[in-house]
């Protein structure tokens, strides 16, 4: 198994966004995407059926079979998906996961963000190990949830990052420090530090501000809000800071990613046309 691609989308809601999100597609040969709702009011179509998204929910979609997320804007889907393609002689893994497309979704709660997070991080990873270990990770639930189980049981850490999480997202719009998200943990800032970097490979308001930055690039292509406006939305203390943080990040500046998105995104429609 290989994870080919990884996405966390938090709230999406702007036209643009949910155009894209909610675009019909389907995948190549040997391609299994597992989509993960943490919560949202919409659809989720997969082949010929229409599920209404609950919080907590797994589905499986095969190769070639077209799905689709229809979000209402009102109350924003946020949800995990992972893409992973198989080896040919992966067959009896491929039989499984066919097997519980049919049987999808799968219930399993909304505790396991970071279980999800954690993949995600792995299997885009340059690091060989650390990609391996994100298939694991995903084979692990995968045959769990054949076998009839909830999900994966999680350690005292795991819930602690899992809150962290949650809490993180909860606030990209807005303020929030090490201490303010301690306090709320019921830990030291020096054993949260520790335990989030160990278990994510950054601090935890690196992860944070990297959050921000993803919410960021969303508003940039998928809004009219200036960079001024962007900035205070996301609570940053001036234009400035966010400019010098965002360009850190993606490499530009955010009048020039803006830009550069918009010419890639005309270059396709002409293309298209």
């Amino acid at each position: 198994m290989d994870i080919n691609d990884a996405v966390f989308v938090y709230q999406m809601k702007n036209r643009n966004e949910l155009r894209w999100h909610g675009r019909t597609h389907s995948h190549n040969d040997r391609e299994f995407e597992i989509h993960y709702f943490l919560g949202g009011d919409g659809e989720f179509i997969n082949g010929k059926t229409s599920y209404t998204i609950s919080p907590g929910a797994l589905f499986v979609s095969t190769p070639h079979t077209v799905h689709t997320i229809h979000a209402h804007a009102q109350d924003p889907v946020t949800y995990y998906a992972i893409l992973v393609r198989l080896d040919n002689d992966e067959e009896t893994l491929s039989l499984m996961l066919s097997q519980q497309e049919k049987h999808s979704p799968f219930h399993i709660g909304t505790n396991y963000r970071f279980f999800f997070e954690e993949v995600k991080e792995k299997g885009l990873s340059s690091s060989l190990h650390r990609r391996q270990s994100a298939c694991h990770q995903m084979c692990s639930l995968l045959y769990l949830l054949e076998e009839g189980a909830e999900g994966l049981g999680n350690d005292n850490e795991s819930r602690h990052l899992e809150r962290a999480l949650r809490i993180m997202q909860k606030n990209v719009m807005g303020t929030l420090t090490l201490g303010e998200l301690s306090n709320e943990l019921h830990l030291t800032e020096s054993y949260f530090i520790r335990l989030f970097s160990r278990r994510m490979r950054q601090t935890p308001m690196k992860y944070y501000m990297k959050l921000k930055i993803e919410a960021a690039s969303a508003l940039l292509t998928c809004t009219e809000l200036s960079v001024k406006e962007i900035a205070a939305k996301l609570g940053f203390s001036s234009e400035f800071h966010f400019s010098k943080q965002f360009k850190l990040k993606t490499g530009m500046a955010p009048t020039y990613y803006r830009r550069n998105y918009l010419q890639m995104l005309g270059s396709d429609t002409l293309e298209k046309q």
